[in-house]
């Protein structure tokens, strides 16, 4: 298969996994603010509002494994800088926020995915960079 068809189905498989997730979080009660906002440092998949609370939502989808591994830190550090970003630019600095991941892992079989909720993943990371 080449790049071009590979990125296309990678493209198309990722968004499949974002759709089941929102429809997941919504289903918890959860509100979606924004999808796919992309800052220089990257890109947050989800946006939501818990309560008074935004949550960034990191989705990963794989065929099998453990797709949360894929958050590293380095893939941290960037989702806490865009997260910074979004925050400063909707004036939102005083409000609660985390970071939650949601994985999909799809059955060969075309079922439904199996979906686990990683509530507080992890904590902003950085060297001071929320402080700027």
């Amino acid at each position: 298969m080449n790049r071009f068809l590979r990125a296309i189905l990678n493209r198309t498989f990722g968004a499949a996994g974002e759709d089941a997730a929102l429809d997941y979080l919504k289903k918890l009660g959860y509100r979606e603010l924004d999808r796919g906002y992309r800052s220089r440092y990257g890109e947050i998949d989800l946006i939501m509002r818990d309560g008074a609370g935004v949550v960034f939502v990191e989705v990963k989808s794989r065929r099998e494994g453990r797709p949360e591994e894929a958050v590293d830190e380095r893939k941290q550090h960037n989702l806490t800088l865009t997260a910074l970003q979004y925050l400063k630019s909707h004036r939102l600095l005083d409000v609660s926020a985390r970071f939650d991941v949601v994985t999909l892992v799809w059955p060969d079989t075309g079922e439904k995915p199996e979906i686990r909720h990683f509530k507080a993943a992890f904590d902003a990371v950085g060297r001071g960079e929320m402080f700027r």
